[in-house]
Protein backbone atom coordinates (compact mmCIF):
# COMPACT_ATOMS: atom_id res chain seq x y z
CA UNK A 1 0.00 0.00 0.00
CA UNK A 2 1.48 3.20 -1.16
CA UNK A 3 1.22 5.62 1.74
CA UNK A 4 0.80 9.48 1.01
CA UNK A 5 3.99 10.96 2.48
CA UNK A 6 6.28 8.82 0.69
CA UNK A 7 9.14 11.07 -1.05
CA UNK A 8 9.12 13.54 1.38
CA UNK A 9 12.38 13.86 2.86
CA UNK A 10 13.26 14.55 6.63
CA UNK A 11 15.90 15.52 8.46
CA UNK A 12 15.13 15.24 11.86
CA UNK A 13 17.34 17.45 14.06
CA UNK A 14 15.28 16.81 17.33
CA UNK A 15 15.54 14.95 20.30
CA UNK A 16 13.53 14.22 23.81
CA UNK A 17 9.90 14.33 22.65
CA UNK A 18 7.83 17.38 21.25
CA UNK A 19 9.85 17.11 17.93
CA UNK A 20 10.05 13.75 17.72
CA UNK A 21 6.40 12.78 18.21
CA UNK A 22 6.03 15.21 15.00
CA UNK A 23 8.56 13.86 12.82
CA UNK A 24 7.45 10.14 14.24
CA UNK A 25 4.09 10.78 13.20
CA UNK A 26 5.13 12.04 9.55
CA UNK A 27 7.31 8.68 9.56
CA UNK A 28 4.52 6.12 10.14
CA UNK A 29 2.33 8.44 7.15
CA UNK A 30 5.08 7.63 4.62
CA UNK A 31 7.68 10.49 4.98
CA UNK A 32 11.58 8.92 4.86
CA UNK A 33 12.53 10.54 8.98
CA UNK A 34 16.62 10.99 9.12
CA UNK A 35 17.50 11.14 12.43
CA UNK A 36 20.74 12.63 12.30
CA UNK A 37 22.63 12.10 15.67
CA UNK A 38 25.67 12.72 18.20
CA UNK A 39 27.82 10.14 17.21
CA UNK A 40 28.39 8.15 20.75
CA UNK A 41 25.69 9.47 22.36
CA UNK A 42 22.69 10.14 20.16
CA UNK A 43 19.10 11.26 21.45
CA UNK A 44 19.79 11.26 25.35
CA UNK A 45 16.11 9.50 25.89
CA UNK A 46 17.77 6.49 24.83
CA UNK A 47 19.64 5.62 28.03
CA UNK A 48 17.07 8.00 30.08
CA UNK A 49 14.67 5.72 32.67
CA UNK A 50 15.94 2.47 31.33
CA UNK A 51 14.54 -0.85 32.37
CA UNK A 52 16.95 -3.11 30.70
CA UNK A 53 20.67 -2.30 30.83
CA UNK A 54 22.38 -1.20 27.91
CA UNK A 55 19.57 -1.18 25.46
CA UNK A 56 17.93 1.62 24.47
CA UNK A 57 14.99 3.21 26.54
CA UNK A 58 11.38 3.23 26.12
CA UNK A 59 11.85 6.56 26.05
CA UNK A 60 13.29 6.55 23.38
CA UNK A 61 11.62 3.52 21.58
CA UNK A 62 8.05 4.99 21.73
CA UNK A 63 9.11 8.58 19.75
CA UNK A 64 11.43 7.25 17.05
CA UNK A 65 9.70 3.93 15.23
CA UNK A 66 10.07 4.20 11.73
CA UNK A 67 12.97 6.37 11.40
CA UNK A 68 16.14 5.86 10.13
CA UNK A 69 19.48 6.90 12.42
CA UNK A 70 22.67 8.69 10.79
CA UNK A 71 25.18 9.43 13.25
CA UNK A 72 27.32 12.53 12.53
CA UNK A 73 29.58 15.20 14.07
CA UNK A 74 28.81 18.85 12.22
CA UNK A 75 31.32 20.26 14.15
CA UNK A 76 33.97 18.93 11.56
CA UNK A 77 34.22 19.86 8.25
CA UNK A 78 33.37 16.61 7.02
CA UNK A 79 30.00 16.40 9.04
CA UNK A 80 28.95 19.71 7.81
CA UNK A 81 30.01 18.68 4.25
CA UNK A 82 27.73 15.74 4.64
CA UNK A 83 24.77 17.41 6.08
CA UNK A 84 25.06 20.12 2.96
CA UNK A 85 24.24 16.73 0.71
CA UNK A 86 21.42 15.84 2.62
CA UNK A 87 20.12 19.51 2.94
CA UNK A 88 19.94 20.14 -1.21
CA UNK A 89 18.11 16.56 -1.03
CA UNK A 90 15.66 17.29 1.83
CA UNK A 91 12.14 18.61 1.63
CA UNK A 92 11.98 19.48 5.58
CA UNK A 93 14.65 20.03 8.11
CA UNK A 94 12.91 20.16 12.00
CA UNK A 95 14.61 20.98 14.78
CA UNK A 96 14.45 21.79 18.49
CA UNK A 97 17.78 23.24 19.38
CA UNK A 98 17.86 26.36 21.64
CA UNK A 99 18.00 29.58 20.14
CA UNK A 100 20.88 30.25 18.09
CA UNK A 101 22.34 26.69 18.04
CA UNK A 102 21.95 26.53 14.09
CA UNK A 103 23.26 29.74 12.95
CA UNK A 104 26.98 28.91 15.35
CA UNK A 105 26.52 25.31 13.37
CA UNK A 106 26.98 27.46 10.24
CA UNK A 107 23.65 26.45 8.76
CA UNK A 108 21.01 29.35 8.94
CA UNK A 109 17.57 29.59 7.75
CA UNK A 110 19.86 32.01 4.74
CA UNK A 111 22.22 29.48 4.58
CA UNK A 112 20.05 26.43 4.19
CA UNK A 113 17.74 28.06 2.00
CA UNK A 114 20.54 29.12 -0.17
CA UNK A 115 21.61 25.56 -0.56
CA UNK A 116 17.69 24.44 -1.19
CA UNK A 117 15.03 27.04 -2.01
CA UNK A 118 12.39 24.16 -1.45
CA UNK A 119 13.34 23.11 1.96
CA UNK A 120 11.24 23.88 4.52
CA UNK A 121 12.79 24.54 8.12
CA UNK A 122 10.15 23.44 10.97
CA UNK A 123 11.39 24.61 14.94
CA UNK A 124 9.82 23.47 18.02
CA UNK A 125 10.64 26.43 20.74
CA UNK A 126 9.73 27.38 24.14
CA UNK A 127 7.73 30.58 23.40
CA UNK A 128 7.37 32.08 20.13
CA UNK A 129 10.19 34.56 18.74
CA UNK A 130 10.07 38.02 20.49
CA UNK A 131 8.41 36.57 23.62
CA UNK A 132 10.11 38.22 26.82
CA UNK A 133 10.70 34.40 28.36
CA UNK A 134 12.15 33.44 24.80
CA UNK A 135 15.77 32.68 26.12
CA UNK A 136 14.00 30.78 28.86
CA UNK A 137 14.63 26.67 28.42
CA UNK A 138 11.04 24.72 28.30
CA UNK A 139 9.91 21.53 29.20
CA UNK A 140 6.92 19.58 29.64
CA UNK A 141 5.60 21.17 33.08
CA UNK A 142 7.49 24.64 32.24
CA UNK A 143 4.87 24.58 29.44
CA UNK A 144 1.83 23.25 31.32
CA UNK A 145 2.73 26.26 33.77
CA UNK A 146 3.65 28.80 31.22
CA UNK A 147 0.48 28.06 28.79
CA UNK A 148 -2.34 28.13 31.54
CA UNK A 149 -2.93 24.71 31.89
CA UNK A 150 -1.78 24.25 35.62
CA UNK A 151 -3.49 27.17 36.75
CA UNK A 152 -7.10 26.24 35.78
CA UNK A 153 -6.30 21.75 37.12
CA UNK A 154 -6.50 20.13 40.57
CA UNK A 155 -9.00 21.18 43.43
CA UNK A 156 -10.06 24.47 44.47
CA UNK A 157 -8.31 23.99 47.85
CA UNK A 158 -5.01 22.67 46.68
CA UNK A 159 -2.13 24.14 44.42
CA UNK A 160 -1.70 24.63 40.68
CA UNK A 161 -1.54 20.90 38.71
CA UNK A 162 0.20 19.72 35.38
CA UNK A 163 -1.52 17.24 33.79
CA UNK A 164 -0.03 13.51 33.08
CA UNK A 165 -0.92 14.26 29.14
CA UNK A 166 2.03 15.49 27.63
CA UNK A 167 0.40 19.12 26.61
CA UNK A 168 3.57 20.79 26.38
CA UNK A 169 5.56 17.45 24.43
CA UNK A 170 3.70 15.52 21.91
CA UNK A 171 0.81 18.36 21.72
CA UNK A 172 3.36 20.35 20.36
CA UNK A 173 4.57 18.15 17.96
CA UNK A 174 0.77 17.58 16.60
CA UNK A 175 0.62 21.22 15.88
CA UNK A 176 4.01 21.34 14.84
CA UNK A 177 3.68 18.68 11.88
CA UNK A 178 -0.25 20.17 10.79
CA UNK A 179 2.36 23.36 10.29
CA UNK A 180 4.63 21.34 7.87
CA UNK A 181 2.67 19.69 5.97
CA UNK A 182 0.43 23.05 5.19
CA UNK A 183 3.81 24.04 4.03
CA UNK A 184 4.49 21.49 1.88
CA UNK A 185 0.67 22.02 0.57
CA UNK A 186 2.39 25.97 0.08
CA UNK A 187 5.12 24.86 -1.88
CA UNK A 188 3.48 23.44 -4.31
CA UNK A 189 1.62 26.33 -4.46
CA UNK A 190 4.68 28.81 -4.81
CA UNK A 191 8.22 26.41 -5.52
CA UNK A 192 9.18 27.45 -2.28
CA UNK A 193 9.99 26.62 1.07
CA UNK A 194 9.78 28.52 4.02
CA UNK A 195 10.33 28.57 8.07
CA UNK A 196 7.23 27.03 10.71
CA UNK A 197 7.42 27.60 14.08
CA UNK A 198 5.18 26.33 17.16
CA UNK A 199 5.94 27.26 20.61
CA UNK A 200 5.43 24.98 23.56
CA UNK A 201 3.74 27.94 25.70
CA UNK A 202 1.52 28.72 22.54
CA UNK A 203 0.42 25.10 22.06
CA UNK A 204 -0.98 24.42 25.44
CA UNK A 205 -2.95 27.90 25.21
CA UNK A 206 -4.55 26.78 22.25
CA UNK A 207 -5.62 23.49 24.13
CA UNK A 208 -6.82 26.03 27.16
CA UNK A 209 -9.14 27.93 25.26
CA UNK A 210 -12.39 27.22 26.84
CA UNK A 211 -10.44 28.30 30.18
CA UNK A 212 -9.75 31.71 27.93
CA UNK A 213 -13.74 31.75 27.12
CA UNK A 214 -14.36 31.13 30.99
CA UNK A 215 -11.91 34.35 32.25
CA UNK A 216 -14.15 36.65 29.37
CA UNK A 217 -17.12 35.17 30.43
CA UNK A 218 -15.88 36.12 34.86
CA UNK A 219 -14.47 39.34 33.54
CA UNK A 220 -18.14 40.12 32.38
CA UNK A 221 -20.34 38.61 35.47
CA UNK A 222 -18.88 37.56 37.72
CA UNK A 223 -19.33 34.13 38.30
CA UNK A 224 -19.52 30.95 36.10
CA UNK A 225 -22.27 29.12 36.57
CA UNK A 226 -20.93 25.44 35.74
CA UNK A 227 -18.34 25.37 38.09
CA UNK A 228 -18.66 23.67 41.68
CA UNK A 229 -18.07 27.11 43.20
CA UNK A 230 -21.71 28.00 42.04
CA UNK A 231 -23.53 29.38 43.76
CA UNK A 232 -22.64 28.41 47.08
CA UNK A 233 -19.21 29.70 46.87
CA UNK A 234 -17.13 33.02 46.20
CA UNK A 235 -14.93 33.71 42.74
CA UNK A 236 -11.66 35.87 42.48
CA UNK A 237 -11.26 37.73 39.48
CA UNK A 238 -9.18 34.77 37.70
CA UNK A 239 -10.32 31.08 36.23
CA UNK A 240 -11.10 28.98 39.82
CA UNK A 241 -9.74 25.26 39.46
CA UNK A 242 -12.54 23.12 38.99
CA UNK A 243 -11.67 19.71 40.32
CA UNK A 244 -13.27 16.85 37.96
CA UNK A 245 -15.86 19.93 36.49
CA UNK A 246 -16.65 19.60 33.07
CA UNK A 247 -15.31 22.19 30.70
CA UNK A 248 -17.88 22.33 28.09
CA UNK A 249 -20.56 23.33 30.42
CA UNK A 250 -21.89 19.69 31.18
CA UNK A 251 -21.84 19.13 34.66
CA UNK A 252 -19.55 15.80 35.15
CA UNK A 253 -17.81 14.34 38.23
CA UNK A 254 -15.74 11.21 39.17
CA UNK A 255 -17.85 9.06 40.89
CA UNK A 256 -16.54 5.75 43.27
CA UNK A 257 -17.55 2.51 41.79
CA UNK A 258 -17.66 -0.64 43.81
CA UNK A 259 -13.76 -1.84 45.08
CA UNK A 260 -12.24 1.86 45.30
CA UNK A 261 -11.65 1.30 48.53
CA UNK A 262 -8.47 -0.88 47.15
CA UNK A 263 -8.57 -0.09 43.66
CA UNK A 264 -7.37 3.26 42.81
CA UNK A 265 -9.42 3.57 39.14
CA UNK A 266 -12.24 1.94 40.31
CA UNK A 267 -14.54 4.95 39.11
CA UNK A 268 -16.26 6.49 36.30
CA UNK A 269 -17.08 9.73 34.96
CA UNK A 270 -20.69 10.97 34.80
CA UNK A 271 -21.43 13.76 32.69
CA UNK A 272 -25.15 14.89 33.12
CA UNK A 273 -26.01 16.72 29.88
CA UNK A 274 -29.53 18.43 29.61
CA UNK A 275 -31.30 15.78 27.02
CA UNK A 276 -29.97 12.74 29.18
CA UNK A 277 -31.65 13.79 32.10
CA UNK A 278 -34.89 12.01 31.73
CA UNK A 279 -32.78 9.28 30.80
CA UNK A 280 -30.45 9.71 33.83
CA UNK A 281 -33.61 9.31 35.95
CA UNK A 282 -35.14 6.20 34.95
CA UNK A 283 -31.21 4.38 35.36
CA UNK A 284 -30.91 5.66 38.54
CA UNK A 285 -34.52 4.65 39.67
CA UNK A 286 -35.59 8.15 39.96
CA UNK A 287 -38.36 8.99 37.59
CA UNK A 288 -39.73 11.54 40.13
CA UNK A 289 -37.10 13.91 39.51
CA UNK A 290 -37.60 13.94 35.40
CA UNK A 291 -40.54 16.51 36.58
CA UNK A 292 -39.20 17.75 39.70
CA UNK A 293 -39.13 21.89 39.40
CA UNK A 294 -35.50 21.28 42.06
CA UNK A 295 -34.32 18.97 39.30
CA UNK A 296 -36.03 19.71 35.78
CA UNK A 297 -33.75 22.14 34.66
CA UNK A 298 -29.71 22.74 34.45
CA UNK A 299 -30.52 25.99 36.28
CA UNK A 300 -32.58 24.20 39.14
CA UNK A 301 -30.34 21.41 39.39
CA UNK A 302 -26.64 23.30 39.88
CA UNK A 303 -27.62 24.25 43.66
CA UNK A 304 -28.20 20.69 44.17
CA UNK A 305 -25.39 18.93 41.93
CA UNK A 306 -23.56 17.28 44.69
CA UNK A 307 -26.43 16.12 45.79
CA UNK A 308 -27.22 14.40 42.53
CA UNK A 309 -23.76 12.91 42.52
CA UNK A 310 -23.51 11.34 45.96
CA UNK A 311 -27.20 9.71 44.72
CA UNK A 312 -25.43 8.58 41.68
CA UNK A 313 -22.75 6.96 43.47
CA UNK A 314 -24.36 5.43 46.27
CA UNK A 315 -26.17 3.64 43.11
CA UNK A 316 -23.01 2.89 41.86
CA UNK A 317 -21.74 1.02 45.15
CA UNK A 318 -22.56 -2.19 44.12
CA UNK A 319 -21.19 -2.20 40.84
CA UNK A 320 -17.77 -2.39 39.15
CA UNK A 321 -17.00 0.64 36.95
CA UNK A 322 -17.67 -1.66 34.08
CA UNK A 323 -20.79 -2.88 34.98
CA UNK A 324 -21.99 0.62 35.70
CA UNK A 325 -20.70 1.86 32.17
CA UNK A 326 -22.72 -1.32 30.55
CA UNK A 327 -25.96 -0.40 32.51
CA UNK A 328 -25.57 3.75 31.49
CA UNK A 329 -24.66 2.89 27.63
CA UNK A 330 -27.81 1.60 27.14
CA UNK A 331 -29.81 4.80 27.85
CA UNK A 332 -27.08 6.82 26.15
CA UNK A 333 -25.56 8.67 29.24
CA UNK A 334 -22.29 10.07 28.57
CA UNK A 335 -19.61 8.42 30.99
CA UNK A 336 -16.60 6.32 30.88
CA UNK A 337 -14.81 4.23 33.15
CA UNK A 338 -11.47 5.58 34.81
CA UNK A 339 -8.85 3.51 32.65
CA UNK A 340 -5.69 2.87 34.13
CA UNK A 341 -2.01 2.40 31.98
CA UNK A 342 -2.32 -1.14 32.50
CA UNK A 343 -5.72 -1.33 31.00
CA UNK A 344 -4.96 0.41 28.42
CA UNK A 345 -2.30 -1.55 27.52
CA UNK A 346 -4.28 -4.59 27.23
CA UNK A 347 -7.22 -3.16 25.72
CA UNK A 348 -8.26 -5.86 22.98
CA UNK A 349 -9.97 -2.85 21.34
CA UNK A 350 -7.66 -1.05 21.34
CA UNK A 351 -4.89 -3.79 20.26
CA UNK A 352 -7.65 -4.10 17.14
CA UNK A 353 -7.81 -0.62 16.29
CA UNK A 354 -3.79 -0.36 15.94
CA UNK A 355 -4.08 2.53 19.03
CA UNK A 356 -1.66 0.21 20.81
CA UNK A 357 0.63 -2.07 19.19
CA UNK A 358 3.60 -4.61 20.01
CA UNK A 359 6.72 -3.67 17.73
CA UNK A 360 10.23 -5.75 17.58
CA UNK A 361 13.43 -4.31 18.30
CA UNK A 362 17.16 -5.48 17.83
CA UNK A 363 17.91 -5.02 21.58
CA UNK A 364 15.31 -4.99 23.19
CA UNK A 365 12.73 -7.84 21.87
CA UNK A 366 9.30 -7.42 21.45
CA UNK A 367 8.18 -3.69 23.08
CA UNK A 368 4.33 -1.85 23.63
CA UNK A 369 4.14 1.43 22.21
CA UNK A 370 1.22 3.52 20.34
CA UNK A 371 0.23 3.48 17.01
CA UNK A 372 -1.19 6.24 14.71
CA UNK A 373 -4.12 7.91 16.79
CA UNK A 374 -5.65 9.06 13.63
CA UNK A 375 -7.58 6.10 11.62
CA UNK A 376 -7.90 6.51 7.61
CA UNK A 377 -9.99 4.25 5.10
CA UNK A 378 -7.37 4.14 2.56
CA UNK A 379 -3.88 4.03 4.73
CA UNK A 380 -2.70 1.23 7.90
CA UNK A 381 0.71 2.88 8.95
CA UNK A 382 2.66 -0.21 9.89
CA UNK A 383 4.60 1.14 13.13
CA UNK A 384 8.13 -0.22 12.54
CA UNK A 385 10.74 -0.32 15.39
CA UNK A 386 13.03 2.34 16.63
CA UNK A 387 16.51 2.27 14.79
CA UNK A 388 19.80 1.70 16.98
CA UNK A 389 22.40 4.63 17.02
CA UNK A 390 23.69 4.93 13.47
CA UNK A 391 22.18 2.05 12.00
CA UNK A 392 21.31 3.75 8.48
CA UNK A 393 24.85 5.84 8.54
CA UNK A 394 26.21 3.57 5.89
CA UNK A 395 23.37 3.18 3.66
CA UNK A 396 21.67 6.38 4.05
CA UNK A 397 25.52 8.07 2.94
CA UNK A 398 25.44 5.65 -0.13
CA UNK A 399 22.34 7.42 -1.26
CA UNK A 400 24.09 10.36 -0.96
CA UNK A 401 26.53 9.76 -3.40
CA UNK A 402 29.61 8.41 -0.91
CA UNK A 403 32.01 5.54 -1.93
CA UNK A 404 32.77 2.72 0.27
CA UNK A 405 36.29 4.30 0.69
CA UNK A 406 34.93 7.69 1.07
CA UNK A 407 32.43 6.34 4.24
CA UNK A 408 35.41 4.52 6.05
CA UNK A 409 37.76 8.17 5.34
CA UNK A 410 34.43 9.73 7.26
CA UNK A 411 34.23 6.97 9.94
CA UNK A 412 38.03 7.15 10.70
CA UNK A 413 37.83 10.82 11.06
CA UNK A 414 35.49 10.20 13.31
CA UNK A 415 32.85 12.46 11.41
CA UNK A 416 30.02 10.13 11.33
Amino acid sequence: MSKPLEGIKIIDFTHVQAGPACTQLLAWFGADVIKVERPGSGDVTRNQLRDIPDADALYFTMLNSNKRSLTLDTKTQEGKEVLEKLVRESDVLVENFGPGALDRMGFSWERLNELNPKLIMASVKGFSDGHHYDDLKVYENVAQCAGGAASTTGFWDGPPTVSAAALGDSNTGMHLAIGILTAIIGRGQTGRGQKVAVSMQDSVINLCRVKLRDQQRLDRIGYLEEYPQYPHGEFSDVVPRGGNAGGGGQPGWVLKCKGWETDPNAYIYFTIQGHAWEPICRALGKPEWIEDPNYATPQARQPHIFDIFATIEAWLADKTKYEAVDILRKFDIPCAPVLSMKEIANDPSLRASGTIVEVPHKERGTYLTVGSPIKFSGLKPEITGSPLLGEHTDEILAELGYSKDQIANLHSSRSV
